[in-house]
């Protein structure tokens, strides 16, 4: 380790903070490497990755598969525009589709951009199949939700700080609370087009929904002829043990939101997958992306998807993440109040009479461990699904140390 005096981060952070714009409030960490559960930063130092990108990297830094993808795709073409169609493409879609079990997808790059899409095709479904009037199509989402942050989707978030000042908002959303059924059932009308939801919910704390609540909205839809649409950005992709954290609800929804792991950690990949009778109403000219689809992102993405085919990553996450759960609720009444989560990915709410969330997470980086806040004292662990369990053992070691500190 070098001197405090030859220290690389403080002149890094100083050089960001000058010009960036303050849309995050990132921890002192400067990173320069990183491989499979662990990164290293600019002085050197390492740490244990318990966040993987919001679930972008749940096969880990670097990889060896997905890079190798990478590489052999970027010597030999990595843009065409979907002007043409290359040669990745094709069956990117096609295994990604069969993994979904849907008849068609349609990728995208980012996350917002597949939830926007998956917001157009739902009201266009409204218009042609179902019949609503033009221009009255309802979605309904849920509170506490987090889709994405373009102008429409902060439109029907209920959180201030990423709504606030950046009105007039979009209009043909209505938010019922999470996990009330009767409230869905009765927020429903001739108008509603699809019910957007995540499995589980990720900004919120990683909230799980009560048992049988999916099944409930699932028959609500079929009821009323509306589309259940699951945004499974964060919580898909073998996150919870499952491939989608919808099917531990026994749950198969209309049209599947993916993005972050998709891309394997390399290159931004989103995509929706639907069957014919929904995705089909798109026509040649009614969307599009320059990016989306791309051969370098198609590669990657086939890769993501042939590692998830073998069921090993999925089986890592439900087996691990057992033995995270475990772990992490010994902790309660020992400055944590509860654990919620599926597989590897947990929300933590620390004692708020001890720390704050953003406090525990910085004494976790200064003990090497990686982890994210959110609303106030609640921090959020998703490691990659590479982790050991040595590694899940360090890492909670760490937060239990930094309880213990706390309580001094």
């Amino acid at each position: 380790m070098t001197s405090v005096d030859m220290l690389r981060t403080p002149a890094e952070l100083a050089e960001a903070e000058r010009y960036t714009a303050h849309n995050y409030h990132p921890l002192p960490v400067v990173i320069a490497e990183g491989e499979g559960a662990w990164v290293t930063d600019v002085d050197g130092r390492r740490y244990l990755d318990f966040l993987a990108g919001y679930s972008a990297l749940n096969f880990g830094h670097r990889h060896p598969g997905l890079i190798a993808a990478a590489h052999a795709q970027l010597d030999r073409i990595t843009l065409t525009s979907r002007a043409f169609v290359h040669d990745q493409f094709a069956e990117f879609c096609r295994t990604l589709a069969e993994l979904c079990g849907k008849d068609l997808v349609l990728p995208m790059n980012t996350g917002a951009e597949a939830v926007e899409t998956a917001i157009k095709v739902s009201r266009k479904w409204g218009y042609r199949v179902k019949g609503v009037p033009d221009g009255q199509a309802e979605i309904i989402v849920a509170a506490g939700n987090f889709h994405g942050r373009t102008t429409t989707i902060v439109s029907f978030s209920t959180d201030p700080e990423a709504k606030a000042d950046f009105g007039p908002y979009t209009p043909g959303f209505v938010v019922v609370p999470y996990g009330d059924e009767t409230a869905l059932g009765a927020a429903i009308t001739p108008n509603t087009v699809a019910v957007l939801m995540e499995p589980i919910q990720g900004e919120a704390g990683v909230l799980v929904p009560p048992r049988g609540y999916f099944a409930a909205v699932r028959a609500l839809c079929d009821e009323h002829n509306v589309l259940m649409v699951a945004d499974e950005i964060q919580s898909g992709l073998g996150r919870t043990g499952r491939t989608f954290a919808i099917e531990h609800e026994g749950v198969v929804p209309d049209m599947y939101v993916l993005g972050k792991a998709l891309g394997g950690g390399v290159v931004p990949v989103s995509a929706v997958a639907a069957d014919r009778d929904v995705l089909g109403v798109l026509k040649p000219g009614e969307h599009g992306s320059t990016f989306g689809g791309n051969p370098l992102a198609c590669a990657v993405g086939g890769e993501v998807v042939r590692l998830l085919a073998t069921g090993e990553f999925q089986q890592r996450s439900a087996e691990l993440g057992e033995h995270l759960h475990a772990r992490l609720n010994a902790l309660i009444g020992h400055g944590v109040i509860a654990v919620r989560g599926r597989g590897l990915w947990a929300g933590v709410d620390i004692d708020p009479a001890l720390l704050t969330g953003r406090q525990a997470c910085e004494s976790l980086a200064a003990r090497g461990v990686l982890a994210k806040d959110t609303h106030g004292s609640t921090i959020r662990l998703a490691p990659p699904l590479v982790v050991t369990k040595d590694e899940i053992d360090h890492a909670v070691d760490q937060l239990a140390a930094v309880l213990a500190d706390s309580h001094q």
